[in-house]
């Protein structure tokens, strides 16, 4: 077997998902390992939090200068060095001993609620009464379920979703979020994205979890049709620049759960809220971050 190479990031936790991505746009890369912890006597020892390690297939391109730039746009969409944090970049050369394998053995099944579950692909797991689970590859595209961003936009729908609503998933990722509300019993759940890599990755997990979803490579503004439920999990200067084309792709009476922000971002997001006219009849938090639900 041919060696492999060990790409280490160190980031701020809170944007391991957005580093991720990245990650896997750009490179030839088989699997991330976002933090793994040691124990003794019940007591953690050492963690590698904050550093993010990629397991590089083969290198067709220099990874250290690529990261260094799409930390530069990532200031440049309204990023601080605080948020993103260092970006101390090391790559290593390792000798393969089934690598490919050896990343998933930290995954385990994420309970997002009580009634949502997600379980990587290589894993049995025998849901609870009523709880839906949602079988996925983590790390094959943003929107593994382990994110914050991603959980409030989870716990959004089970509480606003309605069967039978038409739902929309703008920045669609790995597709997650159009498949849990097809599980929720939604009549049709539609996702788009500009990254046309991901689209596959969506079509694959749809098909793992018997969901009937359309993905599409798109963005809002394209869209003429409508639909009862909208879920856009984006930075919060996207999601400030196309509040109206949100907006546009509403039914009258729709909801929408706004994710991506971190608190302190709020303000962006609020105030491209009031001069669309919506109403929040929801805000939802989890450690840093913040989701609004509003409504047309």
């Amino acid at each position: 077997m041919n060696n492999y190479f060990e790409l280490r990031i160190s980031i701020n936790p809170e944007i391991e998902e957005i580093v991720s991505d990245i990650c896997f746009s750009n490179f030839e890369c088989e699997g991330v390992v976002l933090a793994e912890e040691a124990y003794k006597d019940l007591e953690m020892t050492s963690t590698t939090r904050g550093t993010l390690r990629v397991f590089l297939t083969e290198l067709d391109s220099n990874p250290v200068e690529i990261l260094k730039t799409e930390r530069e746009l990532l200031k440049e969409r309204g990023f601080t060095d605080e948020e993103l944090g260092s970006w101390e970049i090391s790559l290593d050369e390792k000798e393969n001993q089934d690598w490919s394998k050896k990343w998933k053995e930290k995954w385990t099944v994420t309970h997002v609620t009580d009634r949502i579950a997600v379980v990587p692909s290589w894993l049995s797991y025998e849901p609870k009464q009523g709880e839906i689970t949602i079988t996925l590859d983590p790390g094959c595209a943003f929107g593994t379920g382990t994110h914050q961003t991603t959980q409030l936009c989870m716990k959004g729908m089970e509480k606003y979703l309605k069967a039978g609503d038409k739902m929309a998933d703008i920045g669609t990722g790995s597709g997650i979020l159009a498949i849990c509300a097809m599980k929720f019993g939604a009549e049709s759940a539609y996702g788009c994205d500009n990254d046309e890599t991901v689209i596959d990755v969506c079509k694959e997990n749809a098909e793992i979890n018997n969901a009937n979803c359309t993905f599409e490579l798109k963005t809002a503004d394209k869209l003429s049709e409508k639909y009862d439920f909208v879920c856009a999990n984006i930075l919060h200067n996207v999601l400030a620049e196309i509040m109206g084309d949100l907006k546009n792709i509403m039914k009258d009476g729709a909801k929408m759960v706004l994710s991506g922000i971190l608190d302190e971002k709020k303000p962006v997001v609020l105030e491209a809220i009031e001069k669309q006219g919506l109403k929040i009849i929801d805000t939802i938090h989890q450690d840093q971050w913040v989701a609004f639900v509003v409504e047309k």
